[in-house]
């Protein structure tokens, strides 16, 4: 893939991975990132950068966080968004996406947000968008999702201000996550190096730089950040892992386990999570946790690389 995600200004036309991505770039979105941040009870401002614009959300996965989060991003930047339930779309007749996306370019959408099972799509729809249309990347097969890595490098960042000696264990159905690839580009282009993978050894990667654990104690050990992963069944043969209780005795992060990291270790997930299996309540809900803070920032993320697109 080419990944050609600028303009021939040298803009961000597109976003459609965090691999390669220059560091000024990477930054530069976070910090605007920063500045749209809300506390969640506080007053939401509203902005007008993005009014006149038409942003349209393509979701052919099921999805709660990151498609609403998207949604409320555009509202808030004062864009008319359209969200399609693509289950009823002319795409069930036949109809190819590209001629959807040539279609609803036709009415004047300026910004596409994409999320589809398989890979590629959003690069192919920036290779055939118009000059002025704006791909965004949501999530692509198992192997990029630029937006959740960013906002898990924004949530890192409000808490540790040194990426390069930061030690990050992902524990987990790795093999089959999107999210961790976005994870380790964000961590890479921002100087960490010790990144460790922690699961069963059918679910560890092979396409990825970092220390392997089948023993998730020893990944755990003395780390910074633990940000854990739910099994992806969707996207994996069945017979792949056993069953919940023993994979969750094996990989669930409990109080217990949670001794073993530093004292003031983060803990992470993307969501959905599975309560009990890899990950308990004390955990999730427990003074370790920034779950619901990456929540809160996925909104800030969405209007920070919207706005940016857009030349706002």
């Amino acid at each position: 893939m080419s990944h050609d995600q600028f303009d021939a200004q040298g803009r961000l036309q597109h976003l459609l991975t965090l691999a390669d991505l220059p560091r000024p770039t990477l930054l530069g979105l976070l910090d605007r990132a920063q500045q749209f941040h809300t506390q969640p009870g506080a007053a939401v401002p509203e902005y007008d950068l993005l009014a006149g614009a038409t942003v349209v959300n393509l979701f052919f996965e099921a999805s709660t966080r990151t498609r609403a989060s998207f949604e409320l991003a555009a509202r808030r930047l004062g864009a008319q968004v359209l969200t399609l339930d693509m289950a009823f779309s002319s795409t069930n007749k036949g109809e190819s996406l590209l001629d959807t996306l040539y279609t609803l370019e036709s009415m004047n959408a300026d910004l596409f947000v994409t999320r589809h099972q398989e890979p590629g799509v959003p690069e192919t729809l920036a290779q055939h968008s118009r000059p002025f249309v704006h791909i965004i990347n949501a999530g692509e097969a198992h192997v990029s999702h630029p937006t959740q890595g960013l906002l898990d490098a924004l949530t890192i960042r409000q808490h540790k201000k040194n990426f390069e000696k930061l030690s990050v264990a992902i524990v987990g159905d790795i093999r089959h996550s999107r999210v961790t690839r976005s994870a380790v580009q964000a961590l890479t282009v921002l100087g960490t190096q010790d990144i460790r993978f922690a699961g069963p050894a059918e679910l560890l990667p092979d396409d990825l730089e970092g220390e392997k654990f089948t023993n998730m104690d020893k990944a755990i050990e003395g780390t910074d950040v633990i940000m854990m992963l739910r099994i992806q069944k969707e996207r994996m043969q069945a017979g792949l892992i056993p069953d919940e209780r023993e994979y969750s005795r094996r990989y669930g992060l409990n109080v217990t386990r949670l001794k073993l990291a530093k004292p003031d270790v983060l803990v992470m997930h993307p969501g959905p999570m599975n309560r009990g299996v890899e990950i308990t309540s004390e955990v999730a809900d427990g003074p370790h946790s920034v779950i619901r803070e990456q929540v809160t920032n996925g909104v800030a993320v969405r209007m920070a690389v919207m706005a940016t697109l857009m030349g706002k």
